[in-house]
């Protein structure tokens, strides 16, 4: 009875995997950085630096 439940269980288990790594059978991993990322945070980093300027204009703005 174990044997059965046990071979049940592999035989699903390798049905999953099967039906979830990509073509040829092997799983693909992921690269370590996105291609383009430095770019992106040079972006995120113009645009927190202008948030910042827009709050100090507008702090020196209530303070008029």
């Amino acid at each position: 009875m174990h044997l059965r439940i046990t071979t049940a269980a592999l035989v699903a288990l390798a049905a999953l995997t099967a039906g979830c790594t990509h073509e040829g059978g092997a799983a693909e991993k992921a690269p370590a950085t996105p291609s383009g990322y430095p770019e992106m945070q040079k972006k995120v980093a113009a645009a927190e630096s202008a948030l910042a300027r827009a709050d100090k204009d507008a702090a020196q703005d209530t303070e008029r």
